[in-house]
């Protein structure tokens, strides 16, 4: 069976496409990076470096796939919008009618659950919960406008399902455990509001195995949408406690206030926005809220219908990871 990978560069498109490679599947991915498709290609998997934005490209490389898993996406808490909407809503667009020209079998599509988000608490988050009228960043407003791509398409008759993992993190991960990290490194990590932070992630290989399972679930999957994550509510803050002491690394926290927080997030954007030409500002009200407020998805949906069931804790996936870094980083 043929499977195309967009986003096969990145961190969960890369592992996807060496898993479904390893049990059987010829394999082609796609991404903006030509090294580490270089090594992809050393690991038997047919790969095309390209943005998703073109067009003709993209339409191409869905000829002949029974399955495209689109993965590929422009991911970041802050950024210009039309830069967004290029990456994720035209080369949205692009893997759809690719799939739709040459009648592939099943698109995969890979969403977010930042769409849930406005810099509030929310637990226990489902699938079909009302959405907050403004999203928080414009990488969720366009994800949000990708996902309403895919349903049209579902409408007009191309099999598709849409999963949105929570928090990914492994051996490879580049974003959360990283980010965490560096700022530690620095000696003071801030802690804002009351510390009291539960949250969900979402172990590399569970999301993996999510995906596997999107590919061969029954007729009715089919145009659903599903949360993926651990199944097991994480406290933030001992989070990075477990991460820094496996590492060996000491540092302390910085208590400071929600309000004054968000207030100075706030500020920040408005002075990057206005005179420091869009750059990234050292706060964002998004990483303030995810710092302060408790967010936990409900995945009884993935159980039911998809049989979806993690099979690494957050614990044994924690260590993978540090065992990772010390190799590998430092």
């Amino acid at each position: 069976m043929n499977v195309l990978v967009t986003g096969a560069t990145g961190f969960l498109g890369g592992k996807v496409a060496l898993h479904l490679a390893s049990i059987g599947y010829n394999v082609t991915g796609t991404g903006r990076n030509q090294l580490v498709g270089d090594t992809l290609s050393n690991s038997g998997i047919q790969f095309k470096a390209c943005n998703l934005e073109n067009r003709e490209d993209i339409m191409m490389l869905c000829k002949n796939q029974h399955f495209v898993i689109h993965c590929g996406a422009l991911s970041s808490p802050w950024g210009k919008y039309r830069d967004f909407y290029k990456a994720n809503v035209i080369g949205t667009k692009n893997v759809i009618d690719g799939c739709k020209k040459w009648n592939v079998s099943r698109l995969v599509h890979v969403s977010t659950p930042s769409l849930y988000f406005h810099y509030d608490e929310r637990k226990d988050v489902k699938e079909n919960d009302i959405l907050p009228k403004k999203f928080v960043n414009n990488y969720a407003k366009t994800k949000f406008l990708a996902e309403k791509e895919v349903d049209q398409a579902f409408i007009e008759g191309l099999p598709t399902i849409t999963i949105r993992p929570r928090a990914l993190f492994g051996p490879g991960d580049q974003a959360i455990f990283p980010r965490l990290i560096k700022v530690c490194e620095k000696g003071l990590f801030p802690k804002v509001g009351s510390g009291d932070v539960v949250i969900d992630m979402t172990y590399i290989d569970n999301a993996v195995d999510a995906i596997h399972l999107c590919m061969n679930s029954g007729p009715e999957t089919l145009g659903q949408k599903y949360n993926i994550t651990n199944d097991e509510r994480v406290h933030l803050y001992s989070m990075i406690d477990t991460v820094m002491k496996q590492l060996g690394r000491s540092f302390s926290y910085k208590q400071i206030s929600y309000k004054k927080a968000f207030h100075l997030a706030t500020s920040l954007e408005y002075v990057s926005k206005l005179l420091l030409f869009g750059r990234e500002p050292l706060l964002t009200r998004y990483t303030v809220s995810v710092l302060s407020q408790s967010q936990t998805l409900s995945i009884e949906k993935a159980k039911s219908e998809l049989g979806y069931k993690p099979g690494v804790s957050v614990k044994d996936g924690t260590k993978e990871f540090v065992d990772w870094w010390k190799l590998n980083v430092h």
